[in-house]
């Protein structure tokens, strides 16, 4: 059975760990939902967030390739754990003075927040689930949106430690070691 899964893997900050991931999936036939990368709390590292449709073998099969890949420290399904999923969307929706406090109200009831004001435009920024902020696109629709700007899926499994959580108490040298650090390419003066 089909179904979109969240995987999250912690990686080298190292030029073409992206472009290495997106094509071990697309050689596995897969297309990328949606693809969140950034930096975490100890340097060098950083957190991606991918999101896949497949089945579950396909997708663990996907899973055991991406982890093969010799910048990925880790990487895990966290699809059955029940994670809390956010996206982001600025929306540039068009608003003259009759619809404005419309707008506004949708706005609000969606808990979202007006950051950019001008005669015949406002900026939204909305944060939540993919569901919140698919509705609130379709209800601002009908005003004209101008223009659209979405991040892909981040996720955090619930609860204490997840898979990927590097603790303070425990030393980084697994991981530290893994993470060569970037050769010098400028002259020492």
């Amino acid at each position: 059975m089909n179904r979109k899964h969240i995987l999250i893997a912690l990686v080298q900050d190292r030029p073409g760990v992206l472009n290495r991931v997106a094509s071990t999936l697309r050689r596995r036939n897969f297309n990328i939902n949606s693809i969140a990368v950034g930096s975490i709390e100890v340097p060098n590292l950083s957190r991606m967030t991918i999101v896949v449709e497949g089945d579950d073998a396909r997708v663990e099969q996907a899973r055991k390739q991406l982890d093969r890949i010799v910048e990925v420290i880790r990487i895990t399904d966290i699809t059955h754990e029940n994670p809390v999923a956010r996206e982001m969307a600025m929306i540039k929706v068009k608003a003259t003075p009759q619809t404005r406090s419309e707008i506004i109200q949708i706005v609000d009831i969606f808990r979202s927040n007006i950051v950019d004001v001008s005669p015949d435009s406002l900026i939204i920024v909305v944060t939540g689930d993919q569901e919140k902020v698919d509705t609130l696109v379709e209800l601002l629709r009908g005003f004209g949106i101008r223009e659209l700007s979405r991040t892909g899926t981040i996720a955090l499994p619930r609860g204490g430690a997840g898979p990927l959580t590097i603790e303070e108490n425990r030393p980084l040298r697994h991981v530290v070691e893994h993470v060569a650090p970037e050769e010098e390419t400028l002259p020492n003066w």
